[in-house]
């Protein structure tokens, strides 16, 4: 039997479409953030995203089905700050640990993960995916990084064993939120220093400076 045309020739390659170009991804995330912290989860929208970023909305919409798959993306993404959280500043002591996580690009990606964790808070009771990346980003490096400075202060013998690295791990962060979005004031390096030398030290037993230049 002679194979005609309107066979299908079974060792012919099904034709590829066209491949997705995700080389402007970063820049995208980028711009769904800075939405995200200004106008939050509700007042988001996709053709703001494609505007900050650029971008047609068609673009956004191949790579991202829909708003929150485009918001968990965005979150989980967003970029470090110059510290290395998973190794922070070794200077010999707890306040001079905690003083050198205490930076001009640190503050202000701090403030701004705040903004874009406000932002996403009417939607993470909807998306609990989304409450776990909003953690990983937004909350675990710094209290992580604090964790590691606490038990370094404990393996010096400079504050007490059984010191609660929990808590104080989240005090610091705890307290930043609770100005910047209840109070509406913004995260400076004076409040951050305030912070570590009139809480966190006297909750570990340690004295503050009389008087400090940092």
């Amino acid at each position: 039997m002679t194979q005609t045309d309107a066979t299908p020739d079974a060792s012919a390659k099904p034709k590829l479409g066209r491949r997705r170009d995700h080389s402007r991804d970063p820049e995208i995330l980028e711009a769904a953030l800075d939405v995200l912290a200004e106008t939050g989860y509700e007042g988001m929208t996709i053709d703001m995203v494609a505007a900050r970023a650029k971008a047609g909305k068609a673009t956004l919409y191949r790579r991202w089905a829909s708003k929150p798959d485009l918001v968990i993306d965005a979150v989980a993404c967003m970029k470090a700050t110059d510290i290395d959280y998973a190794s922070p500043p070794d200077t010999g002591t707890l306040r001079g640990d905690l003083l050198a996580m205490v930076r001009t690009p640190s503050i202000k990606d701090s403030e701004r993960k705040l903004k874009v964790m406000a932002g996403i808070a009417s939607m993470i009771a909807r998306a609990p995916e989304l409450g776990e990346a909003a953690r990983a980003a937004l909350v675990e490096p710094r209290a992580g990084a604090n964790r590691i400075v606490f038990r370094r202060a404990i393996e010096r013998g400079e504050i007490p064993a059984d010191t609660d690295v929990e808590t104080l791990s989240m005090l610091g962060p705890a307290l930043a939120t609770y100005r910047v979005l209840m109070l509406q004031q913004p995260m400076t390096r004076e409040f951050m220093v305030e912070t570590i030398d009139r809480i966190i030290l006297p909750a570990v037993g340690l004295a503050p400076p009389e008087a400090s230049a940092d």
